[in-house]
């Protein structure tokens, strides 16, 4: 089996690895202990991929991609930028652990601060088989079973990743086993299964918590969804300690789901929900924003990533903002964890959520993190099985974090394909994604933009793979049908922003959003798809 570098048919070691680990570890008489054999496996791996590229023609170091210098450090000027190289058959190096990539700006625009300062590089199992040391998107592409499904006739083109992402076999796998073999409700159980579901479902959340870099696992709170956790927030949070003529500060481009259960704590309370503006772009205006912070403000909750428009606000900076009037600041974090690095102790964030079912993991499980100290003086928001310490028909007593906040029969299966999902990530490297999806979203502006009649809906200069759009002489919705009769799945509509339509004065987009699997081959087909029906 091989895999392509460019013009050059490199062998695929990974499925020779293990048997070879295994060799080394019978040649030391049977002793090795694990880190012996994965120290073993690595120095395997190195020597073979070292052979591998001795035997290249012409210059035999790795090959080079945008964005990255031959160290592996900063970039050199203008590598990033979409035409400065062939894009479509560059491949980071497949040597050394995931390196953080810090673009290049334009003269006076703002850096990506999320890669800024670097973080740090992700753990990675070393066995049974060794990470993958390089970005290849067509090699992740055969991780998808369902991207290779036809629609109407031809492949599909997956761009709706917004609204949810497919599921790596990895996934699927975990999902399966699980069921098959370790099945069982958590925590009390006397017996093996229920043992084995307990080390995977608080496994899971250990996972978790070292992609989010939260400090302890107690700070991991498993709900439905961020749609779920917010609710959580706001009334477990919320209803203790917002009163009336509190504000609650929110941004013109948040979704449905964290304005909503802020309008019921507000008619609950007597609050105030006060509204930060947003420019034609899609930017969030810093000093309007720090205008409505005061003596009152008592909460703030911000999107990380707009769902709508793909702008990544300045959550760090607001969140330092927010602080310094006291108040406590949630991130909806459902666009941005599989996007891009995200660190919760660097942001600052009192409270983070996500949704499983946009990183692909499965969907009807999301996470909460919140502080611990936080945590501990909230109350549970629901009552029932799990959350105890001991009930009579007098009086309940309630378990500590985060059992406090699971009610009722685990999210048990979700969480352990969410976990699996978490380390398909981390085997990637987050900085890898981000950097992909960074050139796929160049690539589709400067492919979109010169189409006669479209019209590019947000266009801040610090935004994820998100590119919204209206055509001249279509509804969105129609656009959206026949993409669709090429194979091109989008999403067209309001996006559950309809405060951030309203400021635009238009009723919705279209929107093709990418993940780590889409491909400049894609973005080409979109492109071409548009420009033909412009024609029309």
């Amino acid at each position: 089996m091989t895999t392509s570098n460019g013009d050059h048919a490199i062998p695929d070691i990974r499925s020779e690895v293990p048997g070879a680990i295994a060799a080394e570890a019978a040649r030391a008489g049977g002793t090795s202990t694990l880190e012996d054999l994965a120290r073993q496996g690595e120095q395997l791996v190195d020597r073979i991929a070292r052979s591998l590229f001795a035997t290249l023609p012409g210059d035999s170091a790795p090959p080079r991609i945008p964005g990255m210098s031959v160290a592996g450090g900063v970039p050199t000027p203008g590598e990033l930028a979409f035409g400065s190289g062939d894009l479509h058959g560059a491949l980071p190096p497949l040597l050394g652990e995931p390196r953080e990539l810090q673009p290049i700006p334009e003269p006076g625009a703002r850096g990506y601060y999320f890669l800024s300062p670097p973080v740090a590089a992700t753990a990675i199992p070393a066995l049974p088989v060794p990470a993958r040391r390089g970005f290849d998107v067509w090699d992740i592409r055969r991780d998808f079973p369902i991207l290779e499904e036809r629609i109407h006739g031809r492949q599909l083109v997956w761009l709706d990743n917004a609204a949810t992402t497919h599921k790596p076999r990895a996934v699927i796998e975990r999902l399966v086993h699980y069921y098959e073999h370790e099945y069982s409700n958590v925590h009390r159980g006397a017996h093996t299964l229920a043992a084995r579901s307990t080390d995977a479902y608080e496994g899971a959340r250990e996972k978790l918590r070292r992609f989010l870099g939260a400090s302890s696992a107690n700070e991991i709170v498993f709900v439905r969804g961020t749609t779920e956790a917010i609710n959580l927030v706001a009334n477990a949070w919320g209803r203790k300690h917002v009163d009336k003529g509190d504000e609650i500060v929110l941004t013109t481009l948040e979704h449905h789901s964290n304005i909503v259960p802020w309008q019921f704590l507000a008619d609950a309370t007597g609050a105030v929900l006060r509204i930060v503006p947003v420019t034609d772009r899609g930017e969030v205006l810093l000093g309007e924003y720090e205008k409505l912070l005061g003596l009152r403000t008592r909460f703030v909750a911000l999107t990380h990533v707009s769902n709508a428009l793909g702008t990544i606000l300045p959550v760090r900076e607001m969140v330092q903002m927010a602080h310094r009037h006291g108040a406590r600041v949630l991130v909806d974090g459902a666009q941005a964890v599989s996007h891009l690095p995200v660190d919760v102790q660097q942001l600052d964030a009192d409270f983070y959520a996500l949704s499983g079912h946009k990183m692909f993991g499965p969907s009807a499980v999301g996470v909460l993190y919140a502080k611990k100290a936080l945590l501990d003086e909230m109350p549970p928001w629901q009552g029932g099985g799990n959350m105890i310490q001991r009930v009579t028909f007098e009086h309940s007593t309630f378990a500590d974090p985060p059992a406090r906040f699971e009610a009722g029969t685990a999210t048990l299966a979700p969480a352990v394909g969410l976990g699996a999902a978490v380390d398909y990530l981390e085997r990637i490297g987050m900085a890898n994604v981000a950097r992909h999806e960074q050139e796929l979203l160049v690539h589709a502006t400067e492919a979109l933009r010169p189409i006669p009649g479209l019209r590019l809906i947000g266009t801040a200069p610090e935004k994820s793979g998100v590119v919204s759009f209206l055509l001249d002489g279509y509804a969105v919705e129609e656009v959206g049908q026949l993409l669709d009769q090429e194979g091109i799945a989008v999403r067209a509509g309001p996006h559950c922003a309809q405060p951030t339509m309203d400021r635009l004065g238009i009723p919705g987009t279209v929107r093709p959003s990418f993940a780590l699997y889409n491909t400049h081959e894609e973005i080409e087909q979109l492109a071409r798809a548009v420009r033909n029906l412009s024609k029309r």
